[in-house]
């Protein structure tokens, strides 16, 4: 009982660290004149950490804590950017210009100390 109780605990911390990471994202977005439109939105395909306004245009924004940068930046997959895309064309559906609508990807890192990271247009659409 005590190996699973641990288990559930890490889970619990880690679950917390992301969304105080998610948030701290979210904050550093609105400082530089973002509005954020939507945190952890989930859509039929999954779902997307942040999703922010620029202009006409959206930033879709997954969100990484690890240790250290080069951990979190590992724990990106070709199947999770596949999920955020599929996320974006179903979250774009209700945008007024709909797949017009200027995108770009993001991929916010949060290190161990609470640093950030922002890689801007960290992979493209396709």
């Amino acid at each position: 009982m005590t190996h699973m109780r641990a288990k559930t605990d890490r889970g619990a911390m880690s679950f917390h660290a992301g969304l105080a990471a998610e948030e701290r994202i979210a904050l550093d977005y609105e400082r530089r004149g973002f509005t954020v439109a939507r945190q952890r939105w989930r859509g039929r395909s999954g779902e997307v950490d942040l999703i922010v306004r620029d202009g006409d245009g959206l930033i879709f924004i997954e969100v990484k804590q690890s240790r250290s940068f080069d951990r979190a930046a590992q724990r990106i997959s070709a199947a999770q950017m596949r999920r955020i895309y599929t996320c974006a064309e179903e979250f774009l559906g209700a945008e007024p210009n709909g797949s017009l609508t200027d995108v770009r990807f993001d991929v916010a890192l949060v290190n161990g100390y609470g640093e950030t990271h922002i890689i801007e247009n960290a992979f493209g659409h396709g």
